[in-house]
């Protein structure tokens, strides 16, 4: 638990309650509604209220200029806990009273362990739920890295998915979500090496293979648990019992499976070509893990294992002496000069004139004298540089690829260890490459061949594991074949089979796929599935100088395949298992289906296969989603799934990627309990970062989060993680986001705590289909109830979820608090109360909180737990596995025609409050009388004059007749063209005491409108804010004029105010 000095913690359920106070439940204050003291303070507490939370959008806006969190924007709440006796999985305590105030640590407490234990999340379960589809919901979660914690990233994947989960699994489809873990081999083994030569000063050679990989199974024991941990602090309803790990038995199956059949039909090779290889680890490494880092010039770079920095960013000019012309030359340009060795031609354009004398000819290499052709290739842009390149097929894919073209011979001069190889000569030979960079330069220099050093803009490949320069090595590696996959692949989606959501997704899956090179699954690790391919020793292959190998489940298995290769009794030959493991993305490609049991044909393979959907951060689309579609498709002749959900990657709110180097990472869990700056310090000193990332990334949270992060709690943080659309570009994330979520949650708390005491002790609901409207407000409030169950159900259809949760922020906040509520709490206080108001509030609140769960698990199931009971049968357990609110059970109560009436009587509502402030009655209640010189309008208000009259905060409401003169001392409003709004004054206002003050105000608004004209005019949005800021000010003023110019007609006639 997060040390928070600043908050007072209160255990919830040790002592007494003090009882609920009175029905006043969505105030922030204790004292019951109606009381004199209430009454006097009720909008001046309102108006403390208003400013407090624009003041915190104010702080903690992400497009605030300061970009730190303002140290006003939030103040430590009361923590409650819960801690009344509850033994791990027993069913939480719901039979004392409510805390007066929402504290999610109270609320989060002991529930998820007990929907674990009921099994509420098990599909075998679901089938026996009184509203059960028959339909199936499968979808797997993106296998996370074992070695890690669950970021801000993750946490918006698993609040999406669970939303989708729970609303298809109250819905009555049979769910099943499994949960899982990525192996991360290179991660992981980096992890436990840094731990081991830390710990005990020992490499990973220096064990042994056998040795390090039990350190990494105990490893992966101790620490692997974490992510599980933070996935039930999220609320994700997975399915424990079916748990996968990459690396466990199962999974293991199934790799060597799916590696025997694709080589077994040609789709797999081993071949020697050029790959991504990070020196460091002497690995080769996926694109994935190759960073793009932009240089715009000379640029010094501390590279792991060079003694000294090493400049990029420069382009060297080099020249080539052409053979046979002692005075001719050709200078080439390259920002790789440790690789001149490896040189084995320089290229030009065909028609480049300027060299069109030397087609033909040989130059002599700067630094070996040897003779290097000059060749031709039309891909030379001859108006980059000099026009003539040097050509380096063994490190570069685009001279390998110019090179094959010219049938030349690739040099290979930088080894696994990123030393110089034997083939640079005995004076560069075992030289770290950057080292024999200086010593290449020096001698180009003492040769008169170096030609000049000048800035280069370019992008280095950086390993995203090491830190390291990526180099391109040629190596003999096991390769997937990908074109025919490929296709399918593009087929899939081109066809409709496969649909990408959003659809701008459809233009970079069909050129990736147009594009897809081999895809090599070879890597130099110890730490993953170990490739089930066996070297035959001292057994030619086919290919000159090829060796031959053979591929099996086991080593029977392949050494039966070796002896029909070899036509010699498999006991007389000598196999060796290939050293290397796999890609981890090549077992994460089978996980959809590896997961439920493949190569085996089991009953959930057969019932939950292919997935229903895929939901996933789009920067996975190719790396992880393509594949999986690939090799699934290859391997069990289905598409593993027939629609994909990729939602925008999550920024900080400064618009930066997340990374551990910035300081920016957020752990869901610090959002959820909050942390002090201290803590969050804490945690990076604990992690990799080397003491410059550090003091760069401390430097930003003491920035950022001057005073640490609050406590916000989880349905908080998932519901304003699920408002965010995937249209909407990136996501760009702010803690104050959060906190207003939260105070959403606050809102729905005080409304259930108002509606609980309305209720009574011995109310007894009607059934939901026999409720009918009372009142015209009832009638509203329950067709505002049935547009957002068409709304959220809208959005879990399209999966748009912000479609839902801004119709449920907008039924909870501003039709049933600001609105319903505000109506009929002065029935509810005093005298007996109607029967029509209770339920009603009761299905607000057990429609509005189903409605809900799915976004909010945690608060939704306090509060509905506490609901009486229904007549009938026993209502669900949980409202997890409660009904959802469906449209079609709701249309009855959808009536469009009352909400466009009731909206015009919304807007009665603003001008009469904008006239109590303008006049400020903050105590009196003046009587009001509306007009309309059409015939028909006026009925619009008749039906609401009570509550419009509670709204307004006003005395009596009456309708004046079309045509009546209008009431002398009462001001005036029009509502529109057709409708005029009249408000007593006289005897409640004094014109010789209120006009200084409006004049005040006044000069107060024209200052604020002078400093808005400004010397030269603003463009774009700056203006359009300034226009509009213009345009509510001249209207400001326009009402304070005729306020004053009314005043002044009353000061005639009008005697002294009376006490309201």
């Amino acid at each position: 638990m997060p040390h928070l000095p600043r908050a007072s913690f209160r255990p919830w359920g040790l002592r007494p309650s003090r009882g609920l106070p009175g029905s006043h439940a969505l105030s922030t204050q204790s004292e019951p509604y109606g009381s004199p003291t209430s009454r006097r303070n009720r909008e001046a507490k309102q108006k403390r209220l208003r400013e407090k939370q624009a003041a915190l959008e104010a702080g903690l806006a992400g497009k605030s200029k300061a970009p730190a969190e303002s140290s006003k924007a939030w103040t430590p709440k009361e923590i409650v806990l819960y801690e009344l006796p509850t033994e791990p999985g027993e069913k939480k305590d719901v039979s004392r009273p409510l805390p007066a105030a929402y504290s999610p640590r109270y609320v989060e407490a002991a529930w998820y362990p007990w929907w674990v234990r009921e099994g509420f999340f098990k599909p075998e379960y679901q089938t026996r739920l009184p509203q059960s589809t028959g339909e199936t919901f499968s979808m797997c979660i993106p296998p996370p890295n074992v070695t890690g914690s669950l970021h801000v990233g993750h946490a918006l994947t698993v609040a999406i998915q669970d939303a989708l989960v729970r609303w298809h699994r109250m819905r009555g489809d049979c769910v099943l979500w499994v949960p899982g873990s990525d192996h991360a081999g290179i991660a992981t083994q980096a992890v436990v090496e840094k731990q081991l030569w830390k710990e005990r000063g020992l490499r990973r050679h220096e064990l042994g293979r056998e040795d390090f990989l039990r350190e990494v199974w105990k490893w992966k024991e101790e620490k692997g648990g974490e992510i599980c941990g933070q996935l039930r602090a999220l609320g994700a309803s997975l399915d424990w019992d079916r748990e996968c790990f990459t690396m466990d038995a199962g999974s293991s199956v199934a790799v060597t499976e799916a590696f025997v059949r694709l080589h077994k039909a040609g789709l797999l090779y081993r071949s020697r070509q050029l790959v991504n290889w990070s020196c460091a680890l002497r690995s080769a490494i996926s694109d994935v893990e190759v960073e793009s880092r932009s240089l715009p010039g000379p640029t010094e770079l501390r590279l792991p294992g060079c003694p000294t920095p090493v400049s990029f960013g420069l382009l060297v000019s080099v020249a080539f002496p052409v053979d046979g012309e002692p005075d001719a030359e050709v200078v080439v340009g390259t920002t790789r000069p440790e690789t001149l060795p490896g040189d084995v031609a320089v290229a030009v354009h065909p028609d480049d004139a300027r060299y069109t004398h030397l087609h033909g000819r040989h130059l002599r290499h700067p630094l070996t004298g040897q003779l290097l052709p000059l060749v031709t290739d039309s891909a030379v842009q001859p108006h980059v540089g000099t026009g003539a390149v040097k050509v380096t097929p063994a490190h570069s894919p685009a001279d390998a690829e110019l090179g094959a073209r010219h049938g030349l011979r690739p040099l290979s001069v930088i080894a696994e260890d990123g030393t110089m190889a034997p083939a640079c000569g005995d004076w560069l030979q075992g030289l770290h490459r950057f080292v024999a960079r200086e010593k290449i330069l020096s001698t180009l220099r003492e040769r008169g061949l170096l030609r000049g050093l000048q800035s280069h803009p370019m992008v280095l490949p950086i390993c995203s594991r090491s830190g390291d320069v990526v180099e391109y090595l040629l190596k003999s590696q096991w390769f997937v074949r990908c074109r025919e996959m490929a296709a399918r692949a593009a087929q899939a989606v081109e066809s409709g089979a496969l649909e990408l959501s959003p659809s701008f997704h459809q233009k970079t899956w069909q050129l990736w796929f147009s594009r897809t090179e081999d895809w090599c699954v070879s890597r130099q690790l110890w730490w993953g599935h170990r490739i089930p391919a066996y070297l035959l020793v001292g057994e030619p292959g086919k290919g000159h100088g090829e060796d031959c190998w053979v591929v099996g489940r086991t080593e029977a298995e392949a050494r039966e395949a070796a002896a029909a290769l070899t036509g010699r009794p498999g006991a007389e030959l000598t196999l060796e298992r290939d050293p290397d493991v796999l890609d981890t993305w090549f077992s994460s490609a089978l996980f959809p289906f590896s997961s439920l049991g493949w190569p085996q044909q089991t009953p959930d393979l057969t019932r939950f296969y292919p997935l229903s959907l895929l939901e996933t951060g789009s920067d996975l689309l190719l790396f992880w989603v393509g594949r999986m579609v690939m090799l699934g498709t290859q391997l069990t002749g289905q598409l593993p799934f027939s629609k994909v959900l990729l939602h925008s990657m999550v920024r900080d709110r400064q618009g930066r990627k997340m990374s551990k180097s910035l300081g920016n990472v957020l752990d869901p869990r610090d959002i959820i309990r909050g942390a002090e700056l201290q803590v969050l310090q804490e945690k990076l000193r604990d992690g990799n970062l080397d003491p410059t990332e550090l003091a760069i990334a401390a430097a930003a949270q003491r920035k950022d989060f001057p005073h640490g992060i609050p406590e916000c709690g989880t349905d908080a943080l998932r519901f304003a993680l699920c408002s965010h659309g995937a249209l909407a570009g990136d996501l760009h994330l702010s803690v104050s986001e959060v906190l207003s979520s939260r105070h959403f949650c606050n809102k729905v708390w005080n409304a259930l705590r108002f509606i609980f005491s309305a209720l009574g002790e011995n109310f007894t609901p009607q059934p939901a289909e026999e409720l009918c409207p009372a009142s015209p407000m009832d009638a509203w409030i329950l067709s505002r109830l049935a547009r957002t169950a068409r709304e959220c159900e809208r959005g879990f259809l399209t999966r748009e979820l912000p479609l839902a949760t801004h119709a449920l922020h907008h039924f909870w906040l501003h039709s049933l608090c600001d609105v319903y509520l505000e109506a009929v709490k002065p029935g509810l206080s005093h005298g007996p109360r109607p029967p029509g108001p209770p339920q009603v509030l009761f299905c607000c609140a057990d429609v509005g909180l189903r409605l809900m769960a799915p976004f909010m698990p945690f608060l939704a199931e306090e509060l509905w737990q506490r609901l009486p009971p229904g007549p009938g049968g026993p209502r669900a357990p949980s409202i997890s596995v409660a009904p959802y609110p469906s449209a079609q059970s709701l249309e009855r109560w959808h009536r469009p025609e009352l909400e466009r009436r009731f909206s015009r009587v919304q807007e009665a509502v603003q001008a009469l409050r904008a006239l109590r402030a303008t006049y400020q009655l903050t105590k009196a209640r003046p009587r009001v009388l509306l007009q309309s010189s059409e015939p028909g309008e006026q009925g619009v208000f008749e039906a609401f004059l009570e509550p419009l009259g509670t709204l307004g905060r006003c005395g009596a409401v009456g309708l004046l007749p079309a045509g009546a003169a209008a009431p002398s001392g009462w001001a005036q409003a029009p509502l529109s063209d057709s409708v005029q709004v009249y408000m007593e004054l006289q005897g409640l206002v004094d014109p010789q005491a209120h006009l200084p003050l409006l004049a005040a105000r006044r000069h107060k608004l024209q200052k604020q409108l002078d400093d808005l004209w400004p010397g030269t005019p603003s463009e774009g949005e700056a203006e359009a804010r300034r226009q509009q800021r213009l345009s509510s000010l001249h209207l400001e003023l326009s009402k304070l004029d005729q306020a004053a110019s009314h005043l002044r007609q009353l000061m005639a006639v009008s005697p002294s105010p009376r006490e309201p």
